[in-house]
């Protein structure tokens, strides 16, 4: 049976991947929505290339699509489809604790006839985190809410330093589930070969600050 990780490149996503690997599951592909007018994970600010570049990485075969908002569900649902005709039975997400987001995936996935797995239900953030880190995984903060606790992560490696930040830091979801700080995974036990990425400038956009991450040129 196969699945397919639904993945907007952050640690989440990429942790849900690791333990679904470590349990037997054979994920093969990785599906990612992306905002039509950007070309770039919405909420996020990765740019769908670094997506499809990580999939290489962490040897899944790449499905995305581009949606503006409003598409969202069409497209989505359209997605699906397409995994289903590749052979793809299940899906691995990686939601935490928000149950309206869960819920709204779930029924979807499950009426077009897939398994729903979340490797990570009902678990502490602050475990998850340090679970990241301590796997080996190189992680870096993309995008944050300027009005919440994790303004100042930006362009930060998610190590021990700041694991330690985000444990005393009061007001903040440890995992960022509440959109405080989005990441980017570039590097970790699960990938074939380390993404090479450069930051660019940051870039605010209603009330968030993005990194404008891209892959190095190689030479």
């Amino acid at each position: 049976m196969s699945y397919a990780l639904m993945s907007s490149g952050g640690k989440d996503s990429t942790l849900a991947l690791d333990r679904a690997r470590r349990i037997g599951l054979e994920v093969r592909f990785l599906a990612n929505i992306y905002d039509g007018s950007t070309g770039r994970v919405r909420f996020h600010g990765v740019r769908h290339e670094l997506i499809a570049a990580q999939a290489g990485a962490l040897g899944l075969e790449c499905v995305q699509a581009s949606a503006q908002p409003e598409e969202f569900e069409d497209v989505f649902l359209r997605v699906l489809d397409d995994l289903k005709a590749r052979g793809c039975q299940g899906t691995v997400f990686g939601n935490i604790h928000l149950e309206d987001v869960r819920g709204w995936y779930e029924r979807r996935v499950r009426a077009r006839g897939f398994e729903h797995v979340e490797p990570l239900w009902g678990e502490p953030g602050i475990e998850l985190i340090h679970e990241v880190v301590e796997r080996g995984y190189r992680v870096m903060v993309v995008g944050v809410d300027l009005n919440q606790p994790a303004a100042g992560f930006l362009g930060r490696e998610l190590d021990a330093d700041l694991l330690t930040e985000i444990g005393i830091t009061d007001g903040l979801d440890a995992a960022g589930e509440r959109g405080e700080y989005h990441t980017f995974v570039y590097d970790g036990p699960s990938f074939a070969y380390p993404l090479l990425i450069q930051p660019g400038r940051p870039v605010d956009f209603d009330g968030h600050r993005f990194l404008d991450l891209t892959l190095a040129p190689l030479h």
